[in-house]
């Protein structure tokens, strides 16, 4: 899975939040938080990338901040800002790995991998993309 940071654009207001990448023209979220604009985002910029990769297209090298700044035609309004929207892309090729865990944790984490009907290995593949995502 490679990760990449990209610059998105939030703004709205009371309750109608929009978040685009400049990067990927067309591709929105939107939400009635900006939190909420965001994550939607992020789940429109993996499903636009994949499509992407299906098409054999090569996805954009992410621009830091201030390159997208400069490049915007109309600046920042004062109800919305920047913000880095993570993209996971899978890679299409699982790999082994070997870890060290408490004993006590990998039991609680093969209860609950069991209780939501998943792997041990699907639980922590979610767990940690999770994580990652959440780390924006």
């Amino acid at each position: 899975m490679a990760k990449h940071r990209y610059v998105g654009i939030v703004d709205g207001k009371d309750g109608a939040w929009g978040a685009r990448l400049p990067d990927f023209p067309g591709c929105h979220g939107g939400g009635s938080t900006p939190a909420e604009a965001v994550d939607d985002l992020t789940m429109a910029l993996r499903a636009f990338a994949a499509d992407m990769i299906a098409d054999g297209e090569a996805l954009p090298e992410p621009r830091d901040l201030g390159q997208v700044i400069s490049d915007m035609d109309a600046g920042l309004e004062d109800r919305g800002g920047t913000v880095f929207v993570p993209l996971l892309v899978d890679l299409g090729r699982p790999v082994r790995a070997n870890i060290s865990l408490d004993a006590g944790l990998l039991d609680q984490i093969d209860a609950e991998a069991k209780r939501r009907g998943l792997t041990r290995s699907a639980f922590l593949v979610s767990a940690a993309r999770d994580k990652i995502l959440e780390a924006r």
